[in-house]
């Protein structure tokens, strides 16, 4: 064996003794609060999931998976001293935070913090949430309470929701089964995918696609890196706006609403098909149209630089 394989094997026994000395023990820690009524719920963790749900009685549940990285229970036990776990409850809100003390001016170099807590909790329908990670995904099921969801690092899944619903991700995908209330959901790296929204709806993307299956409101949509799937149900009740700069458009109407319509694109045509459409002057071209739909009405803007753009009847 030449010295060049020796340092190689070598170097691999050291990387596999590391890997065995910071084996991945994991600790739970559970704590359930009475609560009398609809109240918040605030979720603060250092790289870790979380995931909430709701329960069928008036009791927060929670669950907090703490894994580390240790070679021995002593030494997980040495690694938990510095992590801040804590739980308060105030009223019906109740907080959950957890932060782990960092040495000097931060963890060592692509290893992060040696300990990651993922929280699972259940709470009664009608609590709102304000959830905050940054390293991990988000999951919300069917609440009746406003949420504000925010990670750095995952996506974001949400059920069927009853109040306003603000989700932001710097790197993951966002999806919205339902909401009856307001939506805003912003990511930098993912697709956005929605089914009913009842409210005015943001959305945004610099990464990926965005579908909305049904809008019944304002609707705000706009991303940097795909195509927009869009359907507008029922009468449009406000302007409209979908724009793309890295793909298609295309939107389905109710054949009865009222509407005007301006389309235009710089990299593919404009077709529309089932419209009774009055064209405005020196509209109708290739690459662009616009006039009053069905006598007009609210503003539908849709814009698009790099894909063809398609109207549609439902």
């Amino acid at each position: 064996m030449n010295i060049s394989l020796r340092l190689l094997f070598s170097a691999g026994l050291l990387a596999g003794t590391t890997l065995i000395a910071h084996a991945r023990i994991e600790r739970v820690v559970e704590k359930n609060f009475s609560v009398a009524g609809p109240g918040a719920l605030r979720v603060e963790t250092q790289g870790g999931a979380i995931r909430v749900s709701a329960s069928a009685d008036s009791v927060v549940r929670i669950k907090a998976k703490q894994k580390i990285r240790a070679g021995s229970e002593t030494e997980a036990d040495e690694v938990l001293k510095k992590l801040d776990l804590a739980f308060d409850q105030n009223g019906n809100d109740i907080r959950v935070t957890a932060k782990y003390e960092r040495q000097g001016i931060g963890f060592n170099f692509g290893s992060g913090p040696p300990v990651q807590v993922d929280f699972e909790i259940s709470v009664p329908a009608g609590f709102t949430t304000d959830l905050h990670t940054s390293g991990g995904g988000i999951t919300v099921g069917d609440l009746d309470g406003r949420a504000n969801l925010r990670t750095s690092g995952g996506s974001i899944a949400v059920g069927k929701m009853g109040g306003a619903v603000d989700a932001r991700t710097s790197g993951g995908n966002i999806t919205l089964v339902e909401a009856r209330g307001p939506v805003e959901l912003k990511t930098s790296g993912g697709n956005i995918t929605v089914g009913r929204v009842a409210g005015p709806a943001e959305l945004s993307t610099s990464g990926g696609g965005i579908k909305i299956e049904s809008a019944e409101a304002r609707l705000i949509a706009h991303t940097s890196g795909g195509g927009i799937r869009a359907g507008i149900s029922g009468l449009l009740k406000d302007e409209c706006s979908l724009s793309t700069s890295g793909g298609s458009v295309r939107v389905s109407v109710d054949k009865t609403a009222a509407f005007r319509l301006d389309a235009s694109t710089s990299g593919g045509a404009v077709d529309a098909e089932g419209l009774t459409l009055t064209l405005e002057k020196s509209s109708r071209g290739r690459s662009r149209l616009a006039g009053a739909v069905n006598g007009g009405g609210p503003l539908l803007k849709l814009r698009a630089s790099g894909g063809s753009i398609s109207i549609r009847t439902q």
